[in-house]
């Protein structure tokens, strides 16, 4: 199914709301809007298998310019609003991007661009048109939806990854699937959380990531309903589900922990029967967290692991994740070898770097050499991330290997330890890494966001580190804390750790 099918069954079913101010679009409007979209894009002549680029917040135009580049046989590329000037500039020169969608707040920042050398010849707003922008809505009045049959190859979206550990690489898919011929993830999202034309997807994360995404276009797929928050909020997110008698919804760790964390009177406020399954991914969540939300929501969360490449995905339930307690799950995409220094394939329960198999190949657009790293010589395909599995094949993730820390000779994988500290009852959030020392190599450090800023902020740490020493080795207490009022985070959950890490070892060699 598509959307445009949908259309033709079930016009007036609702296709897209923006949760806060209840802003509709049905299927009808959907279908109408961006195949005059699709048709205007060709009248400007981009051609099947040119480039396009969003830059926009969440919003109800996000999708009919995405199915409106799918429709005429276009790459789309989502850009994070959260980048700033040269990652932009970088992301529409690597993308190849021709046109721009963009929104008002966003106007300025591209203005700065369109004086830089890009291959961009098409500058649109959501906006009101100006002298530098045009306005998207004048652009397809008039314009008669474009005609395409069954057969017609179509487009996709061409993600870039987040640049948590350097520069964004544009991850490119292979075009040639026609318009009614079914899309193997959103087939696989359908059996897995049992999506159907009476579902309502909550999506409270921004539609430039992946997953959420991923997730939408799926729904979009079915003939379900999408419910897009245009920013995170905690109650908000509940009053949502009640609201709109959300079925399904997807989140992020960090979401989850500042649902959980609201007083009691708070939650008990909404209706959360309709909930049937909620699904979360994007950073390690902690088991205690986990646990948590298990006894508020009970047996309807759902995890998995998977990355913007889509070379593989592990999914677990709440059932199998009570007894595999901090596990991602088995593939149900692709399979799993858990890989030593020397390229080996390590023995269950040993630590290595995840490499997926049997699955989706890919490959970095314009570039060869970083295409070429991710790969095995079997053929398998690593995001860089490293776990281990267990004797039933459950996949459980330890932390990038970028982040790994060697002191004293030992391997320490932070994650352990924030997911000790996170669920503190002090702590907002936590990051840990290595810093150099002299005598260890690296020594441990925690740089950690307190719920509320302390009188005293020693006595904090004291607290902390006694924590640690109750439940850590040695080896992996912190040799340092930091306060800080803000941790660098997207809105997908995922930390800039490197850029944090950075910050230190510039101090260090300062």
């Amino acid at each position: 199914m598509n959307p445009f099918l949908v259309a033709k069954e079930r016009p007036d079913a609702v296709a897209t709301i923006i949760a806060e101010s209840g802003v509709a679009m049905t299927y009808g409007e959907l279908a109408e809007t961006a195949g005059k979209i699709a048709s205007a894009f060709r009248g400007l002549g981009l051609k099947p298998g040119d480039h396009i680029a969003l830059m926009l917040p969440n919003g109800i135009w996000y999708h009919p310019i995405g199915w409106g580049a799918w429709l005429a046989g276009l790459y789309w590329t989502p850009i994070s609003t959260r980048l700033q000037h040269a990652e932009v500039a970088h992301i529409l020169a690597d993308s190849d991007s021709r046109l721009v969608v963009t929104a008002p707040d966003y106007e300025p920042l591209m203005e700065e661009l369109q004086a830089r050398e890009t291959p961009v010849s098409h500058w649109f707003t959501c906006g009101e048109g100006n002298d530098r922008f045009s306005a998207l809505a004048a652009l397809i009045e008039g314009q008669t939806p474009l005609d395409t049959g069954p057969d017609t190859p179509v487009g996709t979206d061409m993600l870039y990854s987040s640049g948590t550990t350097g520069r964004p690489k544009g991850i490119l898919p292979k075009l040639g699937r026609t318009r009614d011929e079914a899309d193997p993830l959103s087939v696989l999202l359908t059996r897995l959380y049992g999506f159907t034309p009476d579902s309502v997807y909550l999506c409270p994360a921004p539609l430039y990531h992946g997953s959420p995404l991923k997730y939408t276009l799926a729904i979009h797929r079915v003939g379900g309903t999408n419910v897009v928050m245009t920013r995170f909020d905690a109650e908000g997110a509940l009053a949502a589900i009640d609201r709109y008698h959300v079925t399904h919804s997807q989140w992020v760790p960090t979401m989850l922990s500042r649902m959980v964390r609201l007083p009691g009177e708070v939650k008990a406020r909404y209706d959360l029967s309709s909930h049937e399954a909620a699904v979360h991914a994007a950073a390690p969540c902690p088991p205690e967290l986990k646990r948590q939300l298990i006894d508020w929501w009970g047996p309807i969360v759902h995890e998995f692991y998977a990355g913007s490449e889509a070379i593989g995905y592990t999914a677990i339930d709440t059932e199998q994740w009570l007894a595999h307690p901090g596990s991602v799950g088995r593939p149900v995409l692709g399979e799993i070898h858990i890989v030593g220094e020397k390229g080996e394939e390590l023995s269950i329960g040993e630590v290595g770097q995840i490499y997926f198999g049997n699955g989706p190949q890919i490959s970095y657009h314009n570039d060869p050499e970083k295409t070429a790293s991710v790969y095995h010589p079997e053929g398998w395909i690593t995001m860089g991330d490293m776990g281990r599995l267990d004797e039933e094949g459950y996949l459980y993730l330890s932390d990038r290997k970028d982040f790994m820390i060697i002191t004293g000779g030992v391997n320490v994988y932070p994650k352990e330890i924030e997911d000790l500290l996170s669920v503190h009852p002090a702590i907002a959030d936590v990051a840990v890494f290595g810093i150099p020392n002299e005598e260890f190599g690296e020594e441990v450090k925690a740089v950690v966001q307190p719920v509320e800023w302390p009188d005293d902020e020693n006595a904090l740490v004291e607290l902390l580190t006694a924590h640690c020493r109750a439940h850590l080795s040695p080896i992996k207490v912190p040799r340092s804390f930091d306060l800080a009022r803000e941790l660098p985070r997207q809105e997908n959950g995922k930390l800039y750790k490197k850029t944090l890490r950075a910050t230190y070892l510039a101090k260090t060699n300062a």
